[in-house]
């Protein structure tokens, strides 16, 4: 379809200003009726193949979907530690802001496979602790599976500090990662199924150099995860569960 070029810049700078609007939700109806006519105004036909458009890193503008999250008065989210990573990392309660989400995708060696990480930027904001920043790296991997749909599974994360002049830190915060906690009864239950459905293999140790911890997803969970629209600036996608999350190109 011919692309109306004026129309397509005031339908992208109408969406951000529905997010700003809107603390970045993309379940306002002012926030739905903007990306919906985006799609009418530019829809590319099968953006899981446009190399071009896909390749590249990707900052999350609309609202974080992790789960428990907590919109601050400077309309930060804040969450746990361990809401942002199957609760693979400790102290799993520790308090933190998310100061931005990347999404770095670049072709892999077999062709249609692509990286799918998810990059969580944060601070701690916990007064028990230092204000340390670090990243969350949820390691995923996607294929296009119809011109529309990507297939992703997710194989692992890794934490790591930002700032590796704050190593002794890091290491007094995150360093514990192989001795038990105490956990409920709910909280064992739930590690043994992941156990068993995803293969989660846990932490062994930080690494006392780099300060990385990491964890394994031996049998990966594999999710759907829908195109809506994507062009050189923007992209948005849609989850199986529905969740509609706004990305632009840096």
């Amino acid at each position: 379809m011919a692309v109306n070029t004026g129309k397509c810049t005031e339908a992208k700078t109408a969406l951000r200003q529905a997010l700003a609007a809107n603390n970045g939700n993309t379940k306002d109806k002012a926030v739905i009726a903007a990306i919906e006519n985006l799609q009418a105004v530019n829809s590319e036909p099968a953006p899981t193949h446009k190399n071009t458009l896909m390749d590249g890193t990707w900052l999350l503008i609309s609202a974080p979907n992790f789960p428990g999250g907590e919109l601050l008065p400077n309309g930060k989210f804040a969450y746990t530690l361990g809401r942002l990573a199957f609760n693979m990392f400790q102290p799993t309660g520790l308090k933190l802001v998310i100061d931005r989400v990347l999404q770095p995708v670049f072709p892999l060696n077999n062709g249609e496979q692509r990286t799918h990480d998810i990059v969580v930027e944060f601070t701690i904001i916990d007064e028990s602790f230092p204000q340390l920043s670090g990243i969350v790296r949820n390691l995923g991997v996607c294929q296009p599976i119809s011109d529309t749909v990507l297939q992703v599974r997710f194989t692992g994360g890794i934490l790591a500090p930002q700032d590796p002049n704050k190593i002794n830190d890091w290491q007094a915060v995150f360093g514990q990662q192989s001795k038990p906690t105490k956990r409920t009864f709910k909280e064992n239950l739930m590690s043994v199924v992941l156990w068993l459905m995803f293969g989660l293999v846990p932490p062994q140790g930080i690494n006392p150099t780099t300060g990385e911890v990491a964890f394994t997803m031996e049998r990966s969970p594999k999710g759907r995860l829908s195109i809506l629209y994507l062009d050189e600036e923007l992209r948005i996608t849609r989850g199986e569960k529905g969740t509609v999350l706004v990305c632009e190109r840096i």
